[in-house]
């Protein structure tokens, strides 16, 4: 089970982003990557390719190494460690480790 998921609000530790918050649009396991919404934006020289299309330099969001990330608690609204514990029905969950509620 991943520690980071799509839909969650994580912040960001290390990089030139460094204390920014936002939304994770998808995540990449076997990279150990995300994207995450207004994060480590870069800037993407295009070219013409129909009539239609327009080119130059468009800036858009790169993905960003999951260890640089930190999830961040609704309750308790900081950013949290998460840890896994199993429930009485069987099915295994995410936690907050600073109030150990439900993620």
């Amino acid at each position: 089970m991943a520690k980071i998921k799509k839909n969650d609000t994580v912040m960001v530790l290390a990089g030139r982003d460094k204390g920014k918050s936002g939304k994770v649009l998808t995540v990449f396991p076997k990279k150990g990557r995300a994207l995450v919404q207004g994060i480590n934006f870069v800037k993407k020289h295009t070219r013409r390719t129909r009539e239609d299309q327009q080119g130059g330099i468009i800036q858009k969001e790169s993905s960003i190494d999951v260890s640089n990330l930190m999830v961040i608690c609704q309750k308790c609204s900081k950013p949290a460690r998460i840890g896994f514990t199993i429930l009485s029905d069987g099915t295994k969950t995410r936690i907050c480790k600073k109030c150990k509620e439900l993620i």
